[in-house]
């Protein structure tokens, strides 16, 4: 099993919106990914949650039966095209891909 681990913080100002719209509208587009290929084991977009700790504003835990399924989750069109709009309002991100 592959996991794949990615946290991104969004600039305070970006594609004619702000930091929360953009967290918002990357939240939606990640989720619509879910069950994009077959492999994908579990896919979780995740928000700060009031009172717990965070520093990034949006994380995806996503786990993949094998390599191949997270290479095919990667070359997706339909996640390629959510790639454009993420970068452009992201800040950073940071990402780790782990055999559990």
């Amino acid at each position: 099993m592959i996991r794949h681990i990615v946290f991104w913080t969004f600039k305070e100002h970006a594609e004619g919106a702000t930091r929360a719209e953009n967290a918002a509208k990357a939240k939606a587009l990640l989720e619509a990914c879910a069950q994009l290929v077959p492999g994908i084991l579990r896919f979780d977009v995740i928000t700060p949650q009031p009172g717990r700790e965070c520093t990034e504003d949006l994380a995806l835990y996503s786990e993949f039966t094998d390599q191949a399924a997270l290479d095919a989750y990667q070359h997706h069109p339909q996640h390629v095209a959510l790639k454009p709009f993420i970068g452009a309002a992201r800040l950073t991100r940071q990402c780790m891909d782990f055999e559990a």
